[in-house]
């Protein structure tokens, strides 16, 4: 029998990364420089794999390829067979990214024979000065932007936000962007791992060698289109869920409550997730043992589970998210 299941979540080193999700690391062997933490992940070498309940130990190809459809949904299983299709992170960024773009699901295809990349950035936690890079500050062409990257001004058309805690941001492929030093966000995507690297500030790898950077792969997968607002506005509601997201890869909505909530998914055909934000809360289905899930904790519901309870222990805040039709 299905029931909420959690995983062990995958951390990964980088450049730029601190130690905020260094707790997260069972074997507690690394403390440092860990930049994100992978909560559910299909990524091939990177498969997540259970850490509670009578499916311990199994990772999440194995349990589609078992349960199909009532694990992930059966128009999700018809379109993805057993690649789960999102990858869930945080990221903890204490320097800042490099500039980046990911392509498009045709790119992708051809190219690497993968998925595109369109996520989202939901901001958990940032610091006074912190920033995003998000798209151009001004309409341009391919070739001021070559002309630019190239006189190394690339940073002089880039559109930069100030976030704040709460905020919201939605990425298509094609969108340049990087997080700034002192950013701690959730992020939801499509799995894939595929980034071009644009400029990486002349920073080196840890073996002292200049980082790869991919200028002609990126060149005609970016969007040079000036857009002026990326940040998603939204009203949050106390004890109902409020949608940040919907596009055609995934829905996600905020949910903050500190009553119990009934939830009902009769009508959906996909799995569920929620990331817990902030504080903890208690997950019962009627069918299985309660899941506890606390702060920064992940938990995926399997598509054959429609009814469930929420008991919140204190205020919480929960990020659900799905594949809506």
């Amino acid at each position: 029998m299905l029931y909420p299941l959690k995983f062990h979540p995958i951390l990964k080193k980088t450049l730029w990364g601190g130690h905020r999700l260094a707790y997260k690391n069972e074997n507690h062997m690394e403390t440092e420089h860990i930049g994100e933490s992978w909560e559910i992940s299909a990524v091939q070498e990177r498969v997540s794999v259970v850490s509670n309940g009578l499916l311990a130990g199994n990772d999440l190809q194995e349990l589609i390829e078992v349960y199909m459809g009532d694990l992930v949904g059966d128009r999700v299983y018809e379109q993805f067979g057993i690649e789960f299709p999102l990858l869930i992170k945080y990221i903890d960024s204490q320097a800042d990214l490099s500039i980046q773009v990911h392509p498009d699901d045709a790119t992708a295809k051809e190219r690497h024979n993968a998925y595109g990349k369109t996520e989202m950035w939901y901001i958990v936690d940032v610091e006074k000065e912190a920033s995003l890079i998000l798209g151009f500050n001004k309409p341009l062409d391919q070739a001021e932007y070559l002309q630019k990257l190239h006189q190394k001004k690339l940073q002089e058309i880039l559109n930069v936000e100030h976030p704040h805690k709460g905020d919201c941001f939605f990425l298509p492929s094609g969108l340049v962007h990087s997080i700034g030093k002192g950013c701690f966000i959730a992020e939801i995507q499509q799995t894939s791992d595929i980034t071009y690297r644009i400029y990486d500030y002349d920073r080196k790898d840890i073996n002292g060698e200049p980082r790869e950077l991919h200028t002609e792969l990126a060149t005609n997968v970016i969007d040079y289109n000036y857009y002026p607002n990326h940040k998603i506005h939204y009203a949050p509601k106390d004890n109902e869920s409020v949608q940040l997201i919907d596009c055609p890869y995934f829905t996600t909505n905020l949910l903050t409550f500190d009553k119990n909530i009934e939830k009902e998914y009769i009508r959906l055909d996909s799995f569920v997730i929620y990331m817990c934000l902030q504080g903890k809360f208690t997950i019962t289905t009627g069918e299985s043992e309660p899941v506890e899930v606390k702060q920064e904790e992940t938990v995926l519901i399997p598509a054959s589970l429609k009814n469930l309870t929420l008991y919140p222990d204190e205020y919480t805040k929960v990020l659900e998210i799905y594949i809506d039709d």
